[in-house]
């Protein structure tokens, strides 16, 4: 085996954990300033950001422990078969990176995951060893996110919660039957049995003990998982559907979209379906309407599938205009949120604000409403909407066609 330096390791490392879903921003094109034109990047690896309990956004340590891996998803860029160059820590050096990286002020805590090695066992309880030591060794205070193993066991997640302050498991792929041609070494049920662990000793921890004193603290930050999307034919609607089920059933604060990208020796096998990161994005968004707007699945995805060329919310409103337009003074909350350009802030300001005066057009403004887009759906004094039955009103909403190039 090539003898690695622990700056190669963190190359290698960092970048193949970019394939893990995080709370990192999605939909936006890739930026560097290595080239010395500028500051900072918009892509990359390393570096992730996610949110504390208390909604703080801090910087992450991003790297998985090793790309070796026993399994051989096709969706996967570091399974068995894939020819990708391969590395591993060890415990002991994820411990001591993370703790140079903190101690520089570059980041506030450590997003770990793994490839599998030896065994699911054998790897989650090198996992455990690294929290642990970090907590108990260390005595580090700074987040930590574990990507746990689903066919670990039980034993170790649960001392993985002890030690970690969110966990996630990844139910890979948005259905059984797709898990099932890509990735037969893995079990959709031993997923969500781990899953639905994680919650119910989460609750329990939660709670206080016979003694009356409180439970061990247990992944405070919650859980959340991953989909991966486009490495088959499942559709938006199906997708959105069953990340309702999964808030419902497992109490996630995050479900977590990641485009699928061909993989070299893999396209064969797994031909793109439509432009991933635009899809990635509008998933995002829809699943943010789901869990904030009062909206469900088969209201966003009515045909199947998002549309790519403006936001969900904009394409409801644009295929129900005969629910248009709503008088911002009288309509219900309910209502409100489904107005294009109008955010909950925007409602909440709005409701406090109608039983001392009616809200006029420049009150909408000042509220941060997003004018553009609300003003064919409303209707206010001084403001009657004249476009709603425009026949080109989406064509005003769209980007504008582009000549492609033929080189």
């Amino acid at each position: 085996m090539v003898q690695r330096t622990l700056s190669d390791k963190l190359a290698i490392l960092s970048d193949a954990a970019k394939y893990d879903a995080s709370c990192a921003s999605s939909g936006t094109s890739r930026r560097d300033s290595r080239d010395g034109s500028g500051l900072g990047s918009a892509g990359g690896s390393g570096i992730c950001h996610a949110y504390t309990p208390d909604g703080r956004c801090i910087s992450l340590l991003k790297i998985l422990m090793t790309n070796f891996c026993i399994y051989d998803c096709a969706y996967c860029i570091n399974r068995v078969s894939s020819q990708v160059e391969r590395a591993r820590f060890t415990p002991e050096e994820v411990v001591s990176l993370t703790l140079e990286f903190y101690r520089r002020n570059y980041i506030e805590g450590l997003f770990l995951s793994s490839g599998i090695i030896r065994s699911p066992d054998d790897t989650m309880a090198d996992m455990v060893q690294i929290a642990r030591t970090l907590r108990e060794r260390e005595n580090f205070r700074g987040y930590i996110h574990l990507k746990t193993i689903p066919d670990a066991s039980p034993e170790l997640i649960e001392q993985a919660g002890l030690y970690a302050d969110r966990l996630s498991i990844n139910v890979e792929l948005p259905t059984e039957p797709a898990l099932e041609k890509l990735a037969p070494q893995k079990s959709a049920r031993t997923i969500r049995k781990a899953m639905a662990e994680v919650r119910l000793r989460h609750d329990a921890a939660k709670e206080t003990t016979h003694t009356g004193r409180a439970a061990p603290r247990f992944a405070p930050a919650g859980q959340s998982t991953q989909v991966i999307i486009g490495a088959d034919q499942t559709t938006d609607a199906t997708i959105l559907k069953n990340s309702s089920a999964l808030y419902a059933g497992y109490g996630l604060r995050r479900v977590y979209y990641s485009a699928f990208s061909p993989i070299p020796d893999a396209s064969a096998v797994l031909p793109l379906v439509r432009p991933p990161l635009q899809r990635e994005h509008r998933l995002y968004q829809a699943d943010w309407l789901m869990r904030h707007y009062g909206f469900q699945a088969e209201e966003i995805a009515a045909e199947g599938m998002l549309d790519l060329d403006v936001d969900p919310k904009l394409a409801w409103a644009l295929s129900h205009r005969d629910q248009f337009p709503i008088d911002v003074n009288r309509a219900p909350r309910e209502l409100l949120l489904r107005v294009p350009g109008f955010g909950t802030k925007t409602v909440a300001r709005i409701l406090a604000a109608r039983p001392h005066r009616a809200v006029r057009y420049e009150d909408l403004i000042a509220m941060g409403a997003n004018m553009k887009a609300a003003q064919p759906f409303i209707t206010l004094p001084g403001w009657r909407p004249r476009l709603l039955d425009a026949p080109d009103l989406r064509a005003r909403f769209a980007p504008p066609a582009e000549q492609l190039s033929l080189f």
